[in-house]
């Protein structure tokens, strides 16, 4: 019994030096100055070593939150959270700064970035090899994106990133247009011939010139037509006829090629 107890004892003392020799993980960047920790994580930056540059820009906005190197912190966060496969961290750095500086000379970079992450979110990415169209993708990243890159060249039409902000818009809104049309056929199919003509018409009346709009408007002609209403079929045939002479929907349906190649991932 006195051996038990003495060996219990042995045990608690180790327990307790043991404890009492592990220290606290030190801080080796206390007393840093922002300067210093914004250089710091510039470094980083270059160098690729995304944790650690975000861990010295989050440390500039939690201990000199109110200064200059603050402001290029967030600005910077929102960067390394993009590059380190993070948007949504980006996304609510992004926001936060748009909160904090409405007026900042930065704020068309932040618009620019933020239709970058909504433009080609990490799912996309797989889309090269899985040759899915995008149009087939959830659209609320496209019209995020699209919001993003439209407030953008409204606001800085001179902005040095609103000629590439205008190019991509131009294949967001083909690609939305594209995505309305799959619904369109996917209510026709189901046969929900009212909810299939009314999503063919957004197409025509929110996207002009689109490519989208000859397959919408065949829709239309062949919703109208299980409907029972000539004269919107008629007139829809009409529209179509005139701008898509020999439109090849009437021979090949609604079926499209697979495979497509068109890819913004590959197009940037």
């Amino acid at each position: 019994m006195r051996l038990c107890c003495a060996v219990l004892g042995l045990i608690a003392v180790l327990l307790v030096t043991g404890c009492g020799s592990i220290k606290p993980e030190q801080d080796t960047t206390a007393g840093w100055s922002a300067e210093r920790l914004y250089q710091d994580a510039r470094e980083n930056m270059s160098a690729g070593n995304w944790k650690e540059a975000r861990s010295r820009l989050e440390a500039v906005e939690a201990r000199y939150p109110f200064g200059g190197y603050a402001q290029q912190a967030l600005i910077d966060q929102a960067y390394v959270n993009w590059k380190d496969d993070e948007p949504e961290q980006a996304l609510a750095a992004i926001d936060r700064f748009q909160q904090q500086y409405p007026n900042h000379a930065g704020t068309d970079y932040m618009l620019y970035l933020k239709g970058l992450i909504t433009f080609t979110p990490p799912s996309a990415a797989f889309s090269k090899f899985t040759r899915q169209d995008p149009s087939e993708r959830d659209p609320k990243g496209l019209r995020e994106s699209y919001d993003a890159f439209n407030e953008l060249i409204t606001r800085y039409p001179d902005s040095r990133y609103a000629t590439d902000a205008r190019q991509r818009l131009t294949w967001l809104v083909s690609t939305i247009a594209d995505n309305e049309v799959h619904v369109a056929q996917y209510y026709y199919e189901r046969k929900a011939y009212v909810a299939a003509a009314n999503r063919a018409k957004t197409v025509i009346t929110d996207f002009k010139g689109v490519p989208a709009a000859e397959k919408a408007l065949y829709i239309m002609y062949l919703s109208y037509d299980k409907l029972n209403l000539p004269e919107l079929r008629d007139d829809a045939k009409r529209v179509l006829d005139q701008n898509f002479p020999n439109s090849k929907y009437y021979e090949q349906g609604l079926d499209e090629p697979r495979g497509t190649l068109w890819n913004p991932v590959n197009w940037f």
